[in-house]
């Protein structure tokens, strides 16, 4: 495991740079789990994500001769922006290469502090092969996103900070992806109070390091499909495996179903803006795939909330509709005047509130003098939508439901 005098050195180095984050009691999992759960925001950092903790103390302990000949890391953009930022204060010039499904708003953030972008690869690793080659062509210090140990350090911070705050944790719930954060934060953990107990969390749809752990060896996987896209690695990284080994007692998986749910929920709940990497410690709470038991305190580390805006306007309306707050109707009409008027009569009696509607008559599904109105409907739960089916039901109409 990383040295806890290291990471204590690195807190010293990197405090000026960056926030100490607000590590939070929940009331709602607390009283939901009965047991008191607490939030560290590192989506607060001034990039949005830890990931800027590792960055600074990288570069801190850069010799002078190479920050003179810049830096290059590859990322799917919060160790790109927090590589950017720190070499961008300390005047050093900085190459970022990232995935070519990067999300836009993460490579406009890098972009706007200064880096030079190269889109290069489908995924992380396919990026980083291709900055590791460039950096030996230019002379630049690769600074990785995990695997170093002076990254590590900077993210072990995130421990002493917790610590700090709530001083007799039981438990602490941490993202995994290439396992830098974990790296830091469980070998904080451990060598301060070993009977802390790590749990990883990691996407379904980058299984790599979950099964590295299941079978003790580094299992690297053939493709990576998540959205939680900060934690979105295909292969596992033997160094940060053997100190997850070492260090982790539990480790979990959360799918991009259950992922979304925690980002809705810590979004309406807490207020917290969680990009999917970020929200993936509460997905697990939320859907019990850890065992509390006796445990009184827990600290859940919400890594980022870089999520683009498109994607979290998909999670919210689809949260939306399985929350039974939206429906959508199909309804068959004879297409003549005052036919419409007498579907929006029904709804207007069901209180239900439209929000769109289309009206085609042009489909071959439709028989001739027939049209189809699809409407989309605020509604207040489970029985206000099965009042708006009664209703439609008593009315007569024909309609039917996606």
């Amino acid at each position: 495991m990383i040295e806890l005098n290291k990471i204590y050195r690195a807190k010293q180095q990197i405090s000026n740079y960056i926030s100490k984050t607000p590590f939070t009691y929940s009331p709602f999992l607390s009283q939901m789990l009965d047991t008191e759960i607490f939030l560290k925001s590192e989506n607060l950092q001034i990039t949005g994500a830890y990931k800027i903790r590792g960055a600074y103390n990288k570069i801190l302990n850069l010799s002078e001769e190479e920050k003179q000949k810049g830096v290059i890391a590859a990322s799917a953009g919060n160790h790109a922006q927090g590589v950017a930022i720190s070499a961008r204060n300390f005047g050093i010039k900085a190459v970022i290469v990232m995935p070519e499904s990067t999300p836009l708003l993460k490579v406009s953030a890098t972009r706007a502090l200064g880096a030079e972008i190269i889109l290069k690869g489908d995924n992380f690793d396919e990026a980083f092969a291709f900055a590791v080659d460039y950096a030996k062509k230019h002379k630049l210090s690769f600074v990785h996103p995990f695997e170093d140990e002076m990254v590590m350090a900077g993210q072990g911070t995130i421990m002493l900070e917790m610590l700090n705050d709530v001083a007799d944790l039981d438990m602490i719930i941490v993202p995994v992806g290439g396992g830098g954060l974990i790296s830091g934060v469980a070998s904080a953990a451990k060598q301060i109070n070993p009977n802390i107990k790590v749990i990883a969390v990691s996407a379904k749809g980058a299984p790599a390091m979950y099964e590295s752990y299941r079978h003790k060896k580094a299992k690297n996987s053939k493709s990576v499909r998540t959205i939680a896209d900060g934690i979105a690695v295909r292969d596992a990284n033997p160094k940060n495996l053997n100190i997850i080994l070492e260090c982790v007692d539990e480790f979990v998986q959360v799918d991009d179903e259950e992922i979304a749910e925690a980002v809705l929920y810590l979004l309406e709940k807490h207020k917290i803006i969680a990009e999917g990497a970020g929200a993936v410690g509460v997905s697990a709470l939320l859907h019990k795939k850890i065992k509390l038991n006796h445990t009184k305190k827990v600290g859940v580390i919400i890594s980022g909330g870089n999520i683009d805006v498109q994607m979290l306007n998909i999670i919210i309306e689809k949260g939306l509709f399985k929350a039974y707050r939206k429906m959508q109707i199909n309804v068959t009409l004879i297409d003549k005047p005052g036919a419409l008027l007498s579907l929006t009569d029904s709804l207007k009696s069901a209180n239900a509130n439209i929000v769109k509607i289309d009206y085609d008559r042009f489909s071959t599904k439709l028989d001739y003098g027939d049209a189809m109105i699809s409407i989309t409907l605020e509604t207040k739960g489970k029985e206000h939508q099965e009042k708006v089916r009664q209703i439609l039901s008593q009315k007569a109409f024909n309609f039917y439901e996606e």
